[in-house]
């Protein structure tokens, strides 16, 4: 039995097909999902999203959003997501080590916010990479 996941940005269709099992980042922990699980909805953290494809998992990036879980079928909106495969490895550590030097500096409530913010994103898609 299989699931079916789709995996929706604001601009894009980044998944939709089915997959055995995933394991979902969600604002109070993760969640593991099999085919009849019971519904829900949750609030999607940025963090990583496990794909199981028989026996081979794959990663996902994703930018925080929502997801809907029912009838073997997941629907996750989010507001960017990235395969682990579409992801530069040279680019994304780039984009940490700004985004670490930018909190270093941040000024302001607002600032430090959005520097960490900045800095939990560009972590999450290093994590998704060494997570191969």
């Amino acid at each position: 039995m299989t699931l079916n996941l789709c995996v929706l940005t604001p601009n894009r269709i980044v998944w939709d097909s089915e997959v055995k099992e995933i394991i979902l980042s969600t604002n109070s922990g993760q969640i593991g999902v099999l085919p009849n699980h019971a519904p829900i909805a949750t609030a999607v953290d940025i963090g990583i999203l496990k794909i199981r494809l028989n026996n081979q998992w794959l990663t996902m990036a994703l930018m925080g959003g929502f997801a809907r879980i029912g009838n073997n079928e997941i629907t996750i909106l989010v507001n960017d997501a990235e395969k682990n495969s579409d992801i530069d490895p040279q680019e994304a550590q780039q984009t940490l080590e700004i985004a670490e030097a930018n909190l270093r500096k941040a000024e302001g409530k607002r600032q430090t916010i959005e520097a960490n913010l900045a800095l939990r994103r560009a972590r999450t898609r290093v994590e998704a990479l060494n997570m191969i």
